[in-house]
């Protein structure tokens, strides 16, 4: 176990239960409390041949940290690994275009950066953000409260039709309907969240909705019920699954989840255990998973849909025993 970090009572949430950013009080000299820092950073590999596309993507999963804690992303620094003995840099100038339009539209400033070579191509973002003043808290994993209803802001199944794109076996409207999902930021989603009292949040990436939703409860000691048949779906990814098209590290997402999940489905429902295996999916730059009270939820689902999110209201929080703490029941909806 590692000793408590330097300035540790200036740490509100740190690595301890998984949360997606740490938040750190900033010092002051008058021993006022200071303003609220949101410190995350992301390095991914290319899910797409673009490379602007690449760059946006790889800002939008790195700023999403951010939005995830209820914060607002103002810096970041550019971290590049880059083959150029088998690339040319005009490669990387474009992949660090298109993270430097994704983070204006954003109001998000690139200052600076580094670049290792590296034979491996990754790209991404160390940000830092601040959060409001009027704020109370953060949106961290420990503060989910039973009786609340989940809503996730974006469909489901970039892993999979990522993986189905470096198999050349994705059509064209798969790649336009992932690269438009990764590429939108989640800005709107949590100001809705904050804006009805969201309590705590968690944006769905490399481990998943079962992963990111079990590090919810297990901070909240809680339990879920998720139907999965109001889970949002890119197109093509449920045909691309079926036909083989699952990354490794969705396999190994699923596998760690297991020993939690109870499926209230019957044996032979293939569509359910479809879902089930998506709701493992390692995403990239995914939606933003709330917990809010049921009317509040309703509204933000609403306000969600109306600017462009395929969102959904997919499970609800409850209280749990001791040993029911991480449990999700999986329901088929049918």
């Amino acid at each position: 176990m590692l000793p408590p970090a330097a300035g540790s009572e200036r740490i509100l949430v740190g690595p301890e239960l998984s949360d997606d950013a740490a938040v750190v009080r900033l010092p002051t000299t008058d021993g006022s409390e200071g303003p609220r820092l949101v410190l995350t950073t992301d390095t991914i590999a290319p899910l797409v041949d673009e490379p602007e596309a690449f760059g946006a993507i790889a800002a939008a999963n790195a700023m999403s940290d951010v939005w995830a804690m209820g914060g607002q992303p103002l810096w970041a620094l550019n971290l590049v690994f880059f083959p150029n003995d088998q690339l040319p840099l005009s490669i990387l100038r474009r992949i660090m275009v298109g993270a430097r339009d994704k983070c204006a539209e954003a109001k998000v400033s690139i200052v600076g950066g580094h670049t290792v070579r590296n034979g491996d191509l990754k790209f991404g973002l160390a940000v830092t953000g601040m959060i409001d003043p009027g704020q109370r808290r953060a949106l961290a994993n420990t503060r989910a409260l039973p009786g609340q209803v989940l809503v996730l802001s974006k469909a489901l199944g970039t892993g999979v039709i990522g993986t189905a794109i470096k198999k050349q076996a994705a059509s064209p409207a798969q790649i336009a309907a992932a690269t438009a999902s990764m590429t939108r930021l989640n800005d709107v989603a949590a100001a809705l969240a904050c804006k009805h009292g969201a309590t705590a949040c968690t944006d769905v990436t490399g481990f998943g909705l079962l992963g990111h939703l079990r590090n919810i409860l297990r901070g909240s000691r809680l339990r879920a019920q998720i139907d999965l048949h109001r889970l949002p779906i890119l197109p093509g990814a449920l045909e691309l699954l079926a036909a083989g098209h699952y990354p490794g590290g969705s396999k190994a997402n699923l596998e760690h989840v297991e020993g939690s999940l109870l499926r209230r489905y019957s044996s032979n429902d293939a569509d359910a255990a479809a879902r089930t295996r998506l709701a493992a999916d390692a995403q990239t730059s995914g939606g933003l998973l709330v917990s809010l009270r049921v009317e509040e939820a309703e509204r933000m689902l609403e306000e969600l849909r109306s600017s462009g999110h395929p969102a959904a209201i997919i499970g609800e929080l409850l209280p749990a025993k001791p040993a029911q703490i991480g449990q999700v029941e999986l329901r088929s909806g049918r």
